[in-house]
């Protein structure tokens, strides 16, 4: 059966859905193929079953270090799988949600693999997609006027060190775990590996983490990096930096080990699981992208501003085509390729104003350029730093650990970056992603009266400790 459609998206996931209903929106029949769940992975295994995860980490944490608040709870204990059930209840419920918004605007949803066909006598173009249908039905043939990419990504393995699901596992697996393990070690200090770390410990569990670079969390600003080392060692987590894995050493009787090369010499690793999060890697095979024109480029969909591939009706958004993999730019791309190819003439998509979160313990977030990226653009730069130690909410909240630091272009006093370390920063971040959006200045910010007393309040004071003006520090 062949169905004619405007849009035809493959892959329902948060850049993929978002963009169906802004498409629906703009009075198109719009189609979505979804080999999985609606949600992708942002719901399903990423976004929102891991901090679900990291909330009940939080309270657990917290819980037993309420006699410090003059609350005192005898006997505080853990039940992992009521906490599993709490996270499935959250990611259930959001997930008809996104199935009550395909129905209100009438957006077909076809469960099964979407492959995109070169021309056909359906189409002189590719672009038409053949879908086979999870029910074992006979494909369904859709006829698009464009389609939409949002295949998103999967997590990426080390070569040589399988992944079993039960002790060597990817972030996928361990959302599944249903029983803690005594100890864990995780391959890679990146964002994803740093939040298991936080959440694991946490939970009580014995945390290793081995990053191959010099730092944890390599790409976020140098002090940010080495204050999250600072606290989450503090906290009893080891973090091994500059040292390499060696797949083919892992052996798997007794409990799990493997070595890795490391500047003092080589070591030997530990733990009843291992945890491998070295990044993640693009959805691109089996989609039909050898049917087409479309251009892929050390693993990843080559795009245009506007998220056109080289066939200039197909168009990709998301993990699948690079960049900043999150899921709120997955949102975006996905509508300002909607609106493009509806001639609405969106703006383009300035990722210098992009906030990225960490939502470990302590959390992060950061908007715009590091420290030393400014100073290697060729910006003088004159910075503004101030500690929660100095802010009372902090204190009132027992969570005074970590720092705000703006960095602000000496000669034009324009805002180049701003990153957090501390209490609630993913919810503060999004006031210095509107600063950096609007181009505020440091005199700007501080003369935004921030309500005391709040979190807030810090990124008040960091931007008047820009020009030295601080006032509670």
């Amino acid at each position: 059966m062949a169905t004619d459609f405007d849009l035809v998206i493959l892959g329902g996931g948060t850049g993929g859905y978002v963009a169906a209903i802004r498409a629906a929106q703009l009075g198109k029949k719009v189609a979505v193929v979804e080999k999985g769940l609606l949600g992708g992975t942002c719901l399903h295994k990423g976004c929102i079953p891991s901090k679900a995860l990291l909330r009940s980490a939080e309270v657990f944490s917290t819980s037993k270090k309420a006699a410090e608040y003059g609350v005192s709870i005898e006997g505080v204990s853990l039940d992992f799988m009521k906490v599993q059930e709490r996270k499935q209840k959250i990611v259930d419920q959001l997930h008809n949600g996104v199935k009550h918004l395909m129905k209100k605007g009438k957006i077909e949803v076809f469960e099964g693999i979407g492959r995109i066909l070169g021309p056909s006598i359906f189409s002189p173009m590719p672009g038409t997609v053949s879908v086979e249908m999870n029910n074992g039905n006979e494909n369904e043939m859709l006829i698009p006027q464009n389609v939409l990419i949002a295949t998103g990504s999967r997590p990426r393995s080390l070569p040589g060190l399988d992944l079993d699901g039960t002790h060597v596992m990817s972030s996928d697996d361990a959302l599944k775990m249903e029983k803690l393990p005594a100890s864990i070690l995780i391959i890679g200090g990146g964002v994803i590996g740093i939040e298991w770390a936080s959440m694991l410990n946490d939970f009580g569990v014995e945390v290793t983490v081995v990053e191959y670079a010099d730092r944890i969390l390599p790409t976020e600003d140098e002090e940010i990096s080495k204050e999250a080392a600072r606290i989450l060692k503090k906290k009893g987590i080891e973090l091994v930096t500059g040292a390499k894995v060696l797949p083919e050493t892992l052996k798997k009787e007794g409990g799990l080990q493997i070595e890795a090369e490391h500047k003092n010499g080589q070591k030997t690793f530990s733990a009843e699981k291992i945890l491998v999060s070295v990044g993640r890697q693009a959805n691109v095979e089996g989609i039909g992208l050898e049917n087409t024109s479309i251009k892929v480029e050390k693993g990843f969909i080559e795009t245009n501003e506007y998220y056109q591939t080289a066939e200039s009706h197909i168009y990709a958004i998301g993990d699948v085509i690079g960049g900043l993999q999150l899921a709120h730019v997955a949102s975006h791309e996905g509508i300002i390729a909607v609106e493009h190819l509806a001639n609405e003439k969106p703006h383009k998509l300035d990722y210098s104003t992009v906030s990225k979160c960490i939502y470990s313990n302590p959390e992060m977030a950061s908007v715009g350029y590091t420290e030393k990226e400014a100073r290697e653009k060729g910006f003088s730069v004159k910075i503004g730093k101030f500690p929660f130690k100095a802010i009372g909410k902090a204190l009132v909240y027992g969570e005074s650990d970590g720092f705000v630091k703006l960095v602000v272009d000496e000669n034009t006093d324009d805002l180049l970056g701003v990153h957090m370390i501390g209490p609630h920063v993913t919810d503060m971040i999004s006031e210095a992603g509107l600063a950096k959006v609007l181009d505020a200045t440091p005199w700007e910010i501080a003369q935004t009266v921030h309500p005391h007393p709040t979190l807030s309040e810090v990124f008040g004071e960091a931007a008047l400790a820009v020009d030295g003006k601080a006032i509670h520090f």
